[in-house]
């Protein structure tokens, strides 16, 4: 008897989770090192990664499709049955995570919504009753609304027959596929272009890399993700001289989520250890872009803390003075030059950086 999960293709399976590794293999550290220049200059690097993001979606759609209409020749009755079909395969311990997610999408179920939705057994049992009962209903409304459908599919010589209850099967699976993907792509380029840049940008300002275990070493120098006292971490920590710091938060945070940078403003202590030394900080918040009627550069000020939009084509430079503002004794030759000739010391020095020290257990960067 031939199940859903054997006629998946095995593309499909593969796609369903992607992880950095994947990312370089598909740009390459060319692509990379020039995305994380690009960031530097105020460029939005979703401009890359969205077309990424559409590509793996509609490879997935397609996988879905051509998985629906095998089941529709191959699975008796499988229109009518696909929720109990679904239910029974996921129940399966040996079924690994990627492929009950892919089942999961079937029922438009992402993992959010089963964790929220679903819960428990009792709630997957009403979801599913819940879900064919809406689906009939949906499905006679709108065929009073747009009339009849009948689609005939031939794929490699064989012809399958589709109507609206099985077109709405596959929009549904096709829509929780789409979310999955999106928020899982957008986690994952976020973490790993935030490393990238973080390190470059404070590698370009004279700072130098280290271990964070490393207590030798006080004078500007930096690492990467760091946890204070009550357990909350920032993305990077500067010495810019012995007892004294800046914590830095990134992200790649549109002008609609004010509220974000606003709670990283609050969340460190002005005053820490380090090893036997007290440490003086000062906290810096790297995001996109502020929206107009944002309160974060107030919220910053009472604070003691700074914002800086990423969005602006001399953010790297905006940087370098306001480590100059915080800290008299610091120094840069970025601190001498105009805007415009810190574009020029980005693009001759972006290239001199180590970026592998910054993705640490990622192999082929």
């Amino acid at each position: 008897m031939t199940t859903l999960k054997e006629l998946i293709p095995e593309e499909g399976i593969r796609l369903v989770k992607f992880s950095a590794q994947d990312l370089i293999d598909r740009l390459g550290r060319e692509i990379i090192s020039g995305v994380v220049e690009s960031i530097l200059y105020g460029k939005n690097f979703r401009d890359l990664t969205e077309g990424l993001t559409q590509r793996r979606i509609l490879l997935m759609n397609a996988s879905l499709i051509t998985t629906y209409m095998k089941a529709l020749n191959s699975i008796e009755n499988f229109q009518n049955n696909l929720s109990h079909i679904v239910k029974s395969e996921v129940s399966t311990r040996r079924l690994n995570a990627n492929t009950k997610k892919y089942l999961y999408w079937f029922l438009g179920l992402t993992g959010k919504s089963i964790q929220n939705v679903v819960r428990n057994e009792d709630g997957f049992e009403r979801y599913l009753s819940s879900l064919d009962e809406n689906l009939e209903e949906i499905s006679r409304y709108v065929t009073r609304l747009y009339g009849n459908l009948d689609i005939r599919i031939k794929n490699n010589g064989v012809e399958y027959m589709m109507k609206w209850p099985s077109l709405l099967r596959c929009m549904l699976a096709m829509g929780a596929q789409a979310l999955t993907i999106r928020g899982s792509e957008k986690s994952m380029y976020g973490k790993f272009f935030e490393k990238l840049v973080l390190g470059s940008v404070l590698s370009l300002i004279g700072a130098k890399y280290i271990d964070k275990n490393d207590t030798s070493k006080r004078n500007m120098v930096f690492w990467l993700s760091q946890t204070d006292e009550e357990k909350r971490e920032c993305d990077a920590t500067l010495l810019v001289r012995s007892g004294y710091g800046v914590r830095f938060d990134i992200g790649f945070i549109g002008q609609g989520n004010s509220e974000i940078p606003a709670d990283k403003l609050s969340r460190y202590e002005r005053v820490s250890e380090r090893g036997d030394r007290r440490l003086y900080t000062s906290t810096i918040v790297l995001i996109d872009k502020i929206g107009n009627d944002s309160n974060v550069l107030n919220i910053a000020r009472r604070n003691g803390a700074y914002v800086i939009q990423m969005s602006g084509s001399y953010w790297v430079y905006e940087l370098a003075q306001t480590l100059k503002e915080e800290f008299e004794f610091y120094d840069n030759p970025l601190l001498s030059m105009s805007k415009e000739e810190s574009i020029n010391y980005i693009r001759q020095n972006i290239h001199n950086i180590d970026m592998t020290l910054f993705v640490n257990g990622l192999k082929g960067f």
